[in-house]
C-alpha cells in the first residue's frame, strides 16, 4: 500500500518501517522550468531550450537536465513533509539511472519505499535508505535512484 498523505508528525528513526511505500502528488514540467534550471546551473545546452534542436535529436519537446529530475525527486519527497522536524542532511544519492527523457509537458510523481534504517555512530541519529522512482503520466519510470538521509532519533 502506498501512502500519499503526510504523516501527522515528522518521522524519526524509530518510525521508519522498512518496505513502507509513499507516493507524491504530481508536478507538470514546463519548458520554462527547464530553462530556469539551465540558467541557474549554467547548463544551457540546446537540448534544454531549443525545441527544434530536440526534434532533430528524436525528442518531441525540450528535455530536462538529468539533475533537474533528480532535484525534482527531492522536492516532491519534501512535499510529503516526512522529515520536517527530524532531517539533518542528505548523505548522498547512489545507483542513479536515467531511464527515459523527461520532456516539457510531462506530468511526474515520485514513488519510493524505505529499504533500510539504522542508528549512526553518533547517538541520537540514524541513516535511512530510500529507493525512489520518478514516474511519468504513462506510468514509465524515468529516473530511479537510492538516497540516504541522516535523521534524528527520538531518544
Amino acid at each position: 500500500m502506498r501512502l500519499t498523505t503526510p504523516p501527522a508528525s515528522s518521522l524519526f528513526l524509530e518510525d521508519i518501517v522498512i518496505g513502507q511505500e509513499w507516493q507524491t502528488a504530481s508536478h507538470r514540467v514546463t519548458a520554462e522550468d527547464i530553462a530556469g534550471f539551465g540558467r541557474l546551473t549554467l547548463d544551457e545546452h540546446p537540448l534544454h531550450k531549443d525545441e527544434a534542436y530536440c526534434r532533430s535529436r528524436g525528442f518531441s519537446a525540450v528535455i530536462a537536465h538529468g539533475l533537474y529530475g533528480l532535484a525534482l525527486m527531492e522536492g516532491l519527497k519534501t512535499g510529503l513533509r516526512l522529515y520536517d522536524e527530524s532531517s539533518i542532511a542528505s548523505m548522498g544519492w547512489d545507483k542513479v539511472r536515467f531511464r527515459q527523457a523527461v520532456l516539457a509537458g510531462d506530468e511526474l510523481h515520485l514513488r519510493f519505499r524505505f529499504t533500510a534504517a539504522r542508528p549512526s555512530r553518533q547517538p541520537g541519529r540514524g541513516l535511512v535508505t530510500e529507493f525512489l522512482e520518478l514516474v511519468n503520466q504513462d506510468g514509465a519510470v524515468v529516473i530511479e535512484a537510492e538516497h540516504v538521509a541522516l535523521i534524528l532519533a527520538r531518544g
